[in-house]
């Protein structure tokens, strides 16, 4: 039989070691040439194989690729592009499958977080019925941290250590200024429907930081909340807080709610912090400071976690491995084997299991004022951010980070308006 080609994509909000699952496949599948034959990367995501914007990664050098291990953000481009149920997106399912046909491609995996497990479930379904079967493998990233069935995601690790260390150093900086100025740094962290991000930031509590976490997980209390913070300035005379962008009031409404939303059909959130330290000035007089870590957390590979990039890596070149043992239709996972010391595995989850299902933190992870997490999560959480995989740095004291060609690749089909 001859070899097929691979299709790869990015989805949804890239993160700081997205790219080294990239390499994973990319230099996983060179290995295999006898079986693959060429990746194909599609330019901006999904978008790339409905538009057939298809990126030759065969016109990329093997330092280039090895570079991507080391670079942050989407190398090939991401989207924020929700395919919906085969019925309600049948003419965008059907386009896959041609533009795989046409290219010859057997292999399809696809790097992202729940969306994106559910769209390459629905491929792998659909492929089958239209008598082009392709091998559907999904690749987790996600920064919530909230896929089923894997220990953590990819991307997490690295987030989670960016907020537990700049929450650290803010609070430092608070500390020095309490006495005469600000008392209250508010830092808002990612984390729509899990508060995976926030509980990062909660691990200064064993710093010495006085701290209060707003979880998703817990129902807002304003009341409750501004006696908490209160009662550590009182007692430290500053307080820091963490909240999630996702920290809601009891009839489901976020704090930071727009009123608006994106794509995928989500409210679109934006200011939890200023809401959350206004709230604080206005009923106990403290000067604050807030932030948005935003873009920052997820992107800032300068610090990111040894064992994030070491497991975005190893998932990525793990997916090819199980496509060319003939899986499909799953997702390769981190499995836990012990937290100290911190060992871990590959295991594998169906995609029937992960599509479309979120992972919360587990309650007995929160502390029970609602306003910290226990010992229990500090335990999941440490061996996660535990180790430093630093870029190589210019003589400009940059980073050195790659830019790929990103040549495009002949197309064979008509044009397809999205």
């Amino acid at each position: 039989m001859s070899a097929k080609n691979a299709f790869y994509a990015q989805s949804g909000g890239v993160t700081a070691v997205i790219n080294a699952s990239a390499c994973g496949v990319i230099e996983t599948c060179r290995k295999h040439s006898d079986k693959i034959a060429n990746v194909y990367a599609g330019r901006n995501g999904i978008i790339g194989a409905l538009t057939e914007d298809l990126i030759d990664t065969s016109q990329e050098s093997p330092e280039d690729i090895a570079a991507l291990k080391n670079t942050p953000s989407g190398g090939f481009g991401s989207c924020r592009f929700k395919l919906k149920s085969l019925e309600d997106n049948k003419r965008e399912y059907e386009r896959l499958i041609e533009v795989f046909k046409a290219h010859n491609i057997g292999y399809f995996f696809y790097n992202g977080g729940g969306d994106s497990a559910d769209t390459c479930y629905k491929v792998s379904q659909l492929s089958e019925k239209m008598g082009f079967p392709v091998q559907a493998i999904h690749v987790p990233k996600t920064v919530d941290n909230d896929l089923p069935i894997t220990d953590n995601c990819p991307g997490f690790g690295s987030v989670a250590k960016y907020i537990a260390v700049s929450t650290l150093e803010a609070s430092y900086d608070v500390r020095s200024m309490a006495a005469t100025s600000t008392k209250i740094f508010v830092i808002e962290v990612m984390g729509r429907h899990a508060g995976w991000i926030a509980a990062a930031g909660a691990l200064v509590e064993d710093y010495g930081i006085p701290v209060v976490t707003l979880f998703p997980e817990v129902e807002f209390d304003k009341d409750k909340f501004l006696a908490a913070v209160d009662a550590k300035v009182k007692a430290h005379g500053y307080c820091t807080v963490v909240v999630s962008e996702g920290c809601h009031w009891p009839d489901g409404k976020f704090l930071a709610e727009q009123g608006t939303r994106d794509s995928f059909g989500h409210a679109q959130l934006g200011g939890a912090a200023p809401v959350v330290a206004n709230m604080i000035k206005d009923a106990l007089g403290y000067k604050f400071h807030w932030a948005v870590a935003d873009y920052l957390q997820r992107a800032a590979r300068h610090l990111a976690s040894e064992s994030d990039v070491e497991q975005a890596y190893a998932l990525g070149a793990a997916a090819v491995e199980k496509a060319l043992e003939g899986k499909n239709s799953i997702m390769p996972t981190v499995v836990r084997e012990s937290s100290t010391p911190y060992k871990w595995s590959i295991g594998e989850a169906p995609l029937s299991e992960v599509a479309n299902v979120e992972k919360m933190m587990p309650m007995d992870f929160i502390s029970e004022d609602g306003y910290g997490i226990t010992d229990k999560c500090k335990e999941y959480l440490y061996p996660l951010i535990k180790g430093e995989a630093y870029p190589d740095y210019d003589d400009n004291g940059m980073p050195k980070y790659v830019t790929l060609k990103l040549n495009s690749v002949e197309k064979k089909l008509p044009e397809f308006e999205l």
